[in-house]
This record gives C-alpha cells, sequence and structure tokens, in this order.
C-alpha cells in the first residue's frame, strides 16, 4: 500500500521501530472479519454458525469469522440477526459492562451512523435504559434509522442533529459516546478511499472541529456521568491531546478500563501521558485502528438530569378520544400495556411509557427519525404495519398470519420481487419468514401478493449463491 509520506514520517515517529514494522506488516494484508449476534434476537436460539472461528474477547457476541461470506445475500442479515462489525470498535462493549453496571441509564451516541457502536451500545445497556443514536448527516442519519429499526429494541430514539442542536434541546445523559469524525487513518487497510483523502491539513481540521463536538458534548453529561471518546485514527492530535484537552480544561478524570495482556491493545504513545487509553493497531491487536478513552465529569449527579429522566409526561387529551387505528395497533405488540400508543397525523408509533416524557421533549425539539417501534401508517380504513414493526423485538408472536419462505424466495422477497404465497394464506398483511425469523410483510390479496418491502432497503444484485451458506446457525437440542 502506498501511504502518504507525511503520514509515514509522523506515524513511525510516535510508534517507534517496533510498533511501526509491525504495522507496515499488517496493513498489506487482509483484515479480519467478525460479526456481533443481537442477543434480543439470537438469545438461545441461535449461535455463529460453522464460519465461526474465535470470539472477540473483549465483547460479548462478537466472533471473528474463518473467511467472508457474501453477507449481502444472507436474509439473517436483513433481519438484525447479526451485525457484521470490524473487532476493535466492539471495544466499547467492555467499557458499558464495566462502568454502567445494572442501573438503568439514558446514553446518547452522538456521532452514530451507520449504527455499530450504537448496536453494540444497546446490546451492553441494562434493560430500561434508554439510547439516543444521533447522526448529523441526513443522508448517513438515513442508514443509521434502518440499522436500529434491524437490530429491533424498543428502548431507542434515532435523531438526525447537530451536536448544538442536542446541547440546546435540554436532554441530559448519563453516558455520551462521542464516535468523533477523524482523518480515518485506523481504516488504511479496510479502506483505500481513507488513504485518498488523507492529508496533513484534514488531520488538524479534524481535531479543532473534534473538540469543538465534545464541548457541546460536554454540556449535555449529566454531573458525574461518562463520556467516551472514540476515533479511527492514529495520530496523536486527535486522540491523546484531545483527552489532554477534556481532562485539563474540562476537569474530566480519565478512567481505566480492565483489559487482558494477550489483547496486546496499547496504551499512550506520548511520554508522559497517562496509560488509561486504549489504541488498537493492526497487526497487533486483531482488528483495525481504533482509540479509546473513558472519562467521568465532575459531581455526584445533578437535580436537573434527574429532573429531565423522572418528568412526568403530559396527556394529550387528544389520545384520550377513541381511535380504531390505535386500538388495533395495540394488538400487534407483546405487552402493549408497557406503551404509549402515539399518533403524529397518519404515522403510529409506540414509545415505552418510562421514557415517553424523553420522548416528549425530544420531538418538540429535535429531528426524531424513529422512536420505539414504527407501527404504520393509516391510509383510509386501512393501517398498514411498518416494516420496522415486523424486524422488532417487541411485535407480538400471533399479530400476523406467518408463511415461511425457503432460502430462494427470501432471497426474491428482500429484492422486492412478487412472492406467491400458499393458496390457503389468509387474506390481509401476512408476515414471511426465513428459519422462523420474521423478514418483514405480503398484503395477500387473493389472486396475488404485494411485497411490502421498503424500497430502499432491497438488494440490488441479481446474483443469487447456489447454496445457503448459514452465518449463524441454530442451537441443536
Amino acid at each position: 500500500m502506498n501511504l502518504p509520506e507525511a503520514f509515514i514520517e509522523t506515524t513511525s515517529k510516535l510508534f517507534g521501530d517496533r510498533l511501526w514494522q509491525i504495522f507496515s506488516r499488517a496493513i498489506d494484508g487482509e483484515p479480519p472479519v467478525s460479526i456481533r449476534l443481537n442477543p434480543g434476537k439470537c438469545a438461545g436460539r441461535f449461535v455463529a454458525g460453522s464460519c465461526a472461528g474465535a470470539e472477540v474477547p473483549w465483547c460479548r457476541g462478537g466472533v471473528y469469522l474463518k473467511d467472508r461470506p457474501q453477507f449481502t445475500f444472507d436474509p439473517l442479515l436483513h433481519a438484525g440477526m447479526y451485525y457484521v462489525q470490524e473487532a476493535s470498535s466492539m471495544f466499547l462493549d467492555r467499557v458499558l459492562r464495566q462502568y454502567v453496571g445494572q442501573k438503568s441509564v439514558m446514553m446518547l451516541d452522538l456521532c452514530a451512523a451507520p449504527g455499530g457502536k450504537s448496536t453494540v451500545a444497546r446490546a451492553a445497556l441494562p434493560e430500561g435504559s434508554l439510547l439516543v443514536s444521533n447522526e448529523p448527516m441526513k443522508t448517513r442519519a438515513q442508514i443509521l434509522a434502518e440499522n436500529m429499526q434491524k437490530f429491533g429494541h424498543p428502548d431507542v430514539i434515532v435523531t438526525n442533529n447537530y451536536p448544538a442542536d442536542l446541547r440546546r434541546s435540554g436532554l441530559k445523559f448519563d453516558v455520551i459516546l462521542t464516535d468523533v469524525p477523524c482523518s480515518g487513518e485506523g481504516m488504511f487497510r479496510k479502506d483505500p478511499e481513507a488513504v485518498a483523502q488523507w492529508s496533513s491539513q484534514n488531520v488538524d481540521k479534524c481535531w479543532r472541529l473534534q473538540r469543538e463536538i465534545v464541548q457541546d458534548a460536554w454540556q449535555c453529561l449529566c454531573d458525574g456521568g461518562l463520556l467516551v471518546y472514540s476515533t479511527c485514527t492514529f495520530n496523536s492530535l486527535e486522540d491523546e491531546e484531545n483527552v489532554r484537552f477534556l481532562a485539563e480544561e474540562l476537569g474530566a478524570e480519565i478512567l481505566p478500563v480492565d483489559t487482558e495482556s494477550e489483547w496486546q491493545i496499547s496504551g499512550s504513545l506520548l511520554p508522559g501521558f497517562p496509560e488509561r487509553v486504549y489504541r488498537f493497531i493492526p497487526g497487533l491487536t486483531r482488528g483495525e485502528g481504533l482509540f479509546m478513552a473513558v472519562l467521568r465529569k465532575g459531581g455526584e449527579g445533578s437535580a436537573e438530569c434527574k429532573k429531565t429522566k423522572d418528568k412526568k409526561a403530559k396527556t394529550d387529551r387528544r389520545q384520550k378520544q377513541k381511535d380504531n387505528a390505535m386500538e388495533q395497533v395495540a394488538k400487534w405488540l407483546s405487552r402493549s400495556d408497557e406503551f404509549d400508543m402515539v399518533r403524529n397525523e397518519n404515522a403510529l408509533r409506540a414509545v415505552p411509557k418510562a421514557w415517553r416524557a424523553v420522548y416528549d421533549l425530544a420531538s418538540r425539539s429535535l429531528r426524531v427519525l424513529s422512536a420505539g417501534v414504527e407501527l404504520g401508517e393509516v391510509k383510509g380504513r386501512d393501517v398498514v404495519p411498518a416494516h420496522a414493526l415486523a424486524v422488532s423485538t417487541a411485535v407480538a408472536p400471533a399479530a400476523f398470519p406467518r408463511v415461511e419462505l425457503d432460502y430462494a424466495r427470501a432471497v426474491s422477497y428482500l429484492r422486492k420481487e412478487a412472492v406467491t404465497l400458499p393458496p390457503d394464506t389468509p387474506r390481509g398483511y401476512v408476515m414471511v419468514t426465513f428459519r422462523g425469523v420474521p423478514l418483514g410483510f405480503e398484503k395477500n390479496i387473493g389472486n396475488r401478493a404485494n411485497n411490502l418491502y421498503p424500497s430502499e432497503w432491497k438488494i440490488k444484485s441479481t446474483h443469487v449463491p447456489e447454496t445457503y451458506s448459514p452465518v449463524v446457525g441454530e442451537i441443536k437440542n
């Protein structure tokens, strides 16, 4: 790989001879392939398939694969059973399990697209916690919403806002992840475009922007709260120096994370800097380049934070009126008594009662793309169920008739092609499944069925593998 001369000069000096030689050999090799199982959907039923290798040691459910399957053509990927993610990024699981414990929290993932670390966070957070997954860029935010809906957990709000918008919203969080935009040096092996876009000028631009972002985030953090600072780059300007800024200018305490020596995660590469930062270097650690630090804000928890989380939602009088559509969709959920049904014009969603007040505040001040369970859209006398409902862990198992698809028909469905249903299939909305896992809806109108899979999510390739090689397999009794 032809690396920029300026990058070689600065990084070889930072790494030292031994680490630079290790990195130089690894950069031309193949990156490891890894996935992370979705515990909300796989637990007790699915495990990694025959292509699995070793477990990712710092993340529950993380698994290295022996080779790279054709993920695009695996229906269970589209169903949200697992997420394809490079292993270093899964280190967030270790951080949250060590410092959050079992108490429910409110967490913000500030720059979340495409959703890898948000799905890590949602899997690691205790039940009852709320995750606000935000992405400032509009096109990337749509990808984030798709991936979080496929993950299926109802205690998530996806927003599309800049950090300053979050600061002005009045929302306060116990945990904030700032996986900030960076120069991307840690992705050189995985993404050749990152090499082409690198420059010393961009590094300078990035570290300045990162400080603006974390200062906005800091004001959204409760006293005593945790800020996780993360980049996918190596240079000390974007890494150690920004952590130093947080400690010296904002009074943050740098916290240690429990690791094992055999993982070969490097600490600080700056002389005299505290060792409580974590750098993943390809060739040394089994993953791509990552830097992470965990910081605590001073104080024991403010009254303002408690007020935000304990505030009771005001009942909208309009919601008291009889609404046949809302009564209908409530039956589509397991434990529907735990949700408030919310109607925004013709769009219906179910918001967990435990954080309804937070949702109301977010809806007034932020651009909310999805929240809780997206239920459907009212069209005349009908309610068309949302695709997000099919892949949600909150959908009632018996809410819709189900039709099992074989592999070829499942791929056809995901291409949004016409899929014929058995003659005895009831008319109306039908959930189609693969290996018992929901893929989405069709509307059976008798002589044919309309494929309701979202057009923007469909598989565009016309190729179909001759055989299906499962990435995850069912547990055999």
